[in-house]
């Protein structure tokens, strides 16, 4: 049995908020935070979670074979890597490593939120990477992640570097990278890509922001190359600021296999929201936006909070959407709760009271949307370097029997 201890903390201030003991013993893990009572007791205290009032009971996680990561508590499996992260921790420290390592093994400059851990000694966990990488070292880090998806030999401080930054979110190669006090997200072109992958996610979150989607700054680095990298902003930092983030799988305490509905983020908005009618709407477009472009990526973690103070949480920007022409058309959340995956606009427009919206304001919504990416998604997708046959590959997502319903309204 192997024993883990942090004491966990917030923002750049370091203030306390609990503690969080971990156990791993043989197939099994599991997790217990305690508040700090002093946080407790501070003005500014808040949930870390909603389903973790403050208070001071001790709230317990436990993973299962196939769900090891519901071991530890939503907040810190956000702030976790995914796939390509935990892949490269790995080849740092070898195999076997618990959810509680794989959490405080990556770089505290880049992990998701504001959540830090401290030790007994009082030095911050870190990871072993030196420093995040830098934005001018761009082609640098792309190289090392090729070389690495390719099998090929790198150094350790070089693996160690790419573990440290690798961030979370999905199995794509991906990599923090700093420019001065700005944290970027830096996507890199998969060596196994079939498809312009990273192009075509900027051009769509640039056409997202064109329909009234609050997105991330986005940009396209190294654009001229076979190996462009896509650029994204971390919505969770403000300078040197970190904001503490939830995704939508931990507002909606989810775990295991349980995919959630988009109803059900409109009942978390509604009790936690300090702009409920705004997030609403929000929430609504994304929805029709994901249906008309035919994202692949709208799971739960995918949709995420920011804590904006007075116990409230706002919509975070939109990330991570994805056109895919050659997928079943279904969705990752249901639409409604206890509902079909279906990809349906109807099924949409049938939705929107529980949304708070009229019938004709979401009708009129949806036709705008319709009508600005068929008319714009062309000329998005040349900006970033995909025309012909490529274009012609991806417009499928785009021009489709849904798409054609939303025109129709």
């Amino acid at each position: 049995m192997t024993d883990f201890s942090a004491q966990v903390a917030l923002g750049e201030s370091l203030t306390p908020v609990g503690r969080l003991r971990f156990t791993h013993t043989g197939p099994r893990q599991f997790s217990n935070f305690t508040y700090d009572p002093d946080w407790i007791a501070d003005a500014r205290a808040f949930a870390l979670q909603p389903d973790m009032p403050l208070d001071e009971g001790n709230f317990f996680a436990s993973g299962q074979p196939g769900h090891m990561r519901d071991a530890l508590t939503g907040v810190f499996s956000d702030a976790a890597p995914d796939t390509w992260g935990r892949r490269l921790l790995e080849r740092a420290y070898g195999a076997g490593l618990s959810e509680f390592e794989y959490l405080t093994l990556s770089d505290d400059a880049c992990r998701q939120g504001a959540l830090r851990f401290v030790d007994d000694s009082g030095e911050v966990i870190r990871g072993a990477a030196e420093a995040v990488p830098r934005l001018v070292d761009l082609e640098a880090i792309t190289q090392i992640a090729r070389a690495y998806e390719q099998g090929q030999e790198i150094s350790a401080a070089d693996i160690q570097t790419l573990a440290g930054a690798g961030g979370s979110g999905g199995a794509r190669p991906k990599a923090n990278v700093a420019d001065g006090d700005t944290l970027w997200l830096a996507k890199f072109t998969s060596a196994h890509d079939q498809a312009p992958i990273e192009r075509v996610e900027v051009a769509t979150l640039r056409l997202a922001r064109a329909c009234g989607i609050r997105t991330p700054e986005v940009r396209l680095e190294l654009a001229g190359s076979d190996f462009p990298v896509a650029l994204i902003r971390r919505f969770d930092r403000r300078g040197k600021a970190r904001i503490p983030y939830i995704s939508a799988r931990t507002a909606l305490v989810k775990t295991g296999v349980d995919l959630g509905a988009y109803t059900e983020i409109v009942d978390f908005i509604r009790g936690w929201s300090a702009d409920p009618a705004a997030d609403f709407r929000e929430l609504y477009l994304r929805l029709v936006f994901t249906i008309l472009v035919s994202n692949k990526d709208d799971h739960l973690k995918n949709h995420g909070f920011l804590y904006v103070g007075g116990q409230r949480w706002r919509l975070s920007p939109a990330f991570d959407i994805n056109p895919a022409p050659d997928r079943n058309p279904h969705l990752e959340t249901a639409i409604m709760e206890g509902g079909t995956h279906e990809r349906s606009i109807l099924l949409a427009l049938e939705a929107c009271p529980f949304f708070e919206m009229r019938e004709t304001e979401a009708r009129a919504m949806i036709k705008a949307t319709a009508e600005r990416i068929a008319a714009d998604w062309r000329e998005a997708l040349r900006k970033v370097g995909v025309s012909g046959n490529l274009a012609r590959a991806y417009e499928p997502a785009f021009n489709h029997a849904e798409a054609d319903i939303a025109l129709s309204l």
